[in-house]
């Protein structure tokens, strides 16, 4: 994975869970309107639309970058209009990143192995 697809995926990660916040609260709000007198649902919608706006954009970007197929994809765009489900999303990527990282690691160290000059004597 290179580095623009590794910060693609990392920008995503990042702002899926205070989109998920911003979701559950927005939600609190709207029960609070209609049970009290407390109306913040103006403000929250607003943190919320801006947070969701940012997560399409990011979303599209690393969609673009990472080359996912079209299900992994529409996961990840399901998973943003869920309540909740920025966290899953969250976890989702993170395991995608560490996955990658293992896999760059894995690779480097057969290409270290594979410049060792070879010698006919054995390594005791």
């Amino acid at each position: 994975m290179d580095l623009k697809t590794a910060s693609a995926l990392r920008r995503l990660r990042l702002i899926s869970t205070p989109e998920a916040v911003s979701f559950l609260l927005l939600l609190v709000c709207s029960v609070l309107k209609r049970t009290t007198e407390f109306n913040a649902v103006p403000v929250m919608g607003a943190v919320h639309g801006a947070l969701f706006v940012l997560y399409v954009i990011f979303w599209l970007d690393a969609w673009n970058r990472a080359k996912w197929p079209l299900g992994r994809a529409a996961l990840y765009f399901v998973l943003s209009v869920l309540p909740g489900g920025g966290f899953y999303a969250d976890r989702l990527l993170r395991r995608e990143a560490e996955a990658s990282v293992i896999a760059a690691r894995a690779r480097a160290e057969r290409a270290k192995q594979a410049e060792r000059p070879r010698t006919g004597a054995v390594d005791a």
